[in-house]
């Protein structure tokens, strides 16, 4: 038995698992219609994502669209669609461009989406009108057999953390694993062309190609070759996609598919790491706002790139940062080069020919820190910083960095190393300083 036999045997659904979201399903589908011949509504339903297409693994979610005509205006369609998640799943609606309701049935998550019923993507209305074509195309265009490749190229990226569109993930959406291996017949063969052939900006057509774009990686819809199916994809993402294709073709391992957890480094481990580097442990902790995750970890993802740029202006150099969100808090921890600068620094002033010269000169002539001097042409000058450390920094500078607009900069806390070291979940600080890929976790 190979490693991709043994791996498929514990991931594709058992008959029982396949009955009881089956059941689930049918049932669901005979409420969601029971309600629309009661309510009088005009709209058809129809199950689209993996469960359509058998493509799930272990644990799915069921993707049910209600498609309307094109004769009703948006915002009907959506209070609508609305309603009719609310009183069948009464779940939560979800605000995205396209509003929708999440909730449970029979213990099977369910999307209940509500949509236009369109002759062509050529005339798509919302974001998600296209979701049906993609459905019709995969089924029509993917053997059974190509099925369990889907469940082994799904099942690898979840190992090594490039599945999933989402915001925090920003990889590769199951329709995109399904489109990639219509187009490299294969999970082997989309592992040794992306070993073998992708690089940033590398463009594949699964039917036809469009337009010219610009992204790490470009799938041109095959529904709607206008659209990228990977746009998704960020560069990092689809480095360590690469980067892993070609570790598991040299050397196959399931630890690729089921990753072993990491243990977290002690408080004194902790401390000898940062010891070694020369570096010095800073985190920053908001508590987490009530709005969908998604949008949060769009935020979050802005708000460390937000302080990242504000500790390099001031000098204290990021050398890698990671963050974390649970049902309370949103953490992001930084490495830095430096966490106190000393009391002074060079200030460069103008050109010495330049008019503006003067001014220059006469506002520091009394400089308690020393007289203008001259380098490379200009005039330099040694001034007292704006701030010594950067927790002092932080807490003048966050609000004003660009965070995240739901993030209440009120609720920062701000944590220099020792008290980070000891405060902060121990597995996010082993991630940030001991990095390891995935599948090399011993």
């Amino acid at each position: 038995m190979t490693i991709e036999d043994d791996v498929l045997a514990r991931i594709r659904p058992t008959e029982e698992e396949r009955r009881h979201i089956k059941h689930a399903a049918d049932e669901l589908r005979g409420k969601v219609q029971e309600y629309i011949d009661r309510e009088g509504i005009d709209a058809e339903i129809r199950f689209v994502g993996s469960y359509s297409k058998d493509t799930y693994l272990s644990d799915p979610d069921i993707d049910l669209f209600v498609l309307f005509p094109t004769s009703i205006p948006r915002a009907e369609l959506e209070r609508v669609g609305l309603k009719m998640g609310d009183d069948i799943l009464h779940g939560i609606r979800m605000f995205s461009e396209h509003p929708y309701t999440r909730g449970r049935y029979d213990g099977v998550d369910v999307d209940l989406v509500p949509s236009y019923h369109i002759e062509s993507t050529d005339k798509l209305q919302t974001a998600v009108d296209r979701t049906p074509f993609h459905t019709r195309y995969v089924l029509e265009n993917m053997s059974v057999d190509q099925r369990d490749q889907v469940r082994l190229l799904k099942k690898f990226m979840k190992g090594i953390g490039t599945y999933g569109a989402e915001p925090n993930t920003r990889g590769f959406s199951g329709y995109l694993c399904e489109l990639l291996i219509i187009k490299y017949g294969s999970f082997r063969g989309v592992l040794e062309a992306a070993a073998s052939e992708w690089r940033e900006g590398t463009a594949i057509e699964i039917k036809e190609r469009g337009p010219p774009m610009i992204g790490p990686l470009i799938v041109y819809d095959p529904v709607d070759k206008k659209r990228n199916v990977a746009s998704a994809v960020h560069l990092d993402t689809l480095a360590l996609f690469i980067a892993a294709a070609k570790d598991y073709l040299v050397e196959p391992s399931v630890n690729f598919f089921f990753p072993r957890k990491r243990t977290p480094l002690t408080v004194e481990e902790l401390e000898e790491k940062a010891s070694i580097h020369g570096s010095r442990i800073l985190t920053v902790t908001f508590n987490r706002p009530d709005a969908v995750e998604d949008n949060l970890y769009s935020q979050l993802w802005k708000t460390q790139y937000a302080l990242i740029k504000k500790l390099d202006d001031f000098d204290f150099n990021v050398l890698r940062a990671v963050h974390s969100m649970d049902e309370k808090h949103m953490v992001i921890a930084f490495e830095l080069d430096r966490d106190v600068l000393s009391k002074t620094c060079k200030h460069v002033g103008p050109p010495i020919f330049v008019r503006a010269a003067e001014s220059f000169l006469r506002k520091w002539k009394n400089n308690e820190y020393g007289a203008p001097f001259i380098e490379d042409g200009a005039w330099c000058v040694i001034v007292e910083r704006m701030y010594f450390s950067a927790v002092e920094m932080l807490e003048e500078e966050a609000s004003l960095a660009g965070i995240g607009r739901e993030i209440d900069p009120e609720s920062m806390k701000i944590r220099g190393h020792e008290a980070s070291i000891t405060n902060i979940d121990p597995l996010l600080l082993t991630e940030l300083m001991d990095p390891v890929l995935s599948w090399k976790i011993v």
